[in-house]
């Protein structure tokens, strides 16, 4: 079975590349830490593929979220605590997965690529 994460970021908020990094780290660690430990030591071992795709909204990224939690995958919202460059409370960005990479794909695979 292939492994994948995906994190999804909201596009409206216009992050800096480093700050859209820095939220990205967070949401993919958050979720790998509260996956099961044999899923994650097998996508580990597997290389760790992580995918970032983006989407419109706090909206569309909550729609998301339900539809991970209803497919009993791990998930991870990152709410930011507004030190920097939005407002404290603002969901930035969502990490599904590790898991199987089918399973993530018929959630997300509509989606594209953050450029």
């Amino acid at each position: 079975m292939a492994l994948k994460q995906v994190i999804l970021v909201r596009k409206d908020l216009k992050l800096s590349k480093g700050k859209m990094a820095a939220q990205v780290a967070h949401a993919a660690l958050d979720a790998a830490l509260n996956s099961e430990k044999s899923v994650m030591q097998d996508w580990l071992h597997a290389g760790g593929k992580k995918i970032v795709l983006g989407v419109e909204d706090e909206k569309e990224l909550l729609k998301f979220w339900d539809l991970a939690k209803d497919a009993k995958l791990c998930c991870a919202l990152i709410v930011d605590a507004g030190h920097t460059h939005v407002e404290a409370g603002t969901k930035t960005c969502l990490a599904i997965g590790p898991a199987n990479e089918t399973k993530i794909d018929s959630l997300t695979g509509t989606l594209k690529m953050v450029n």
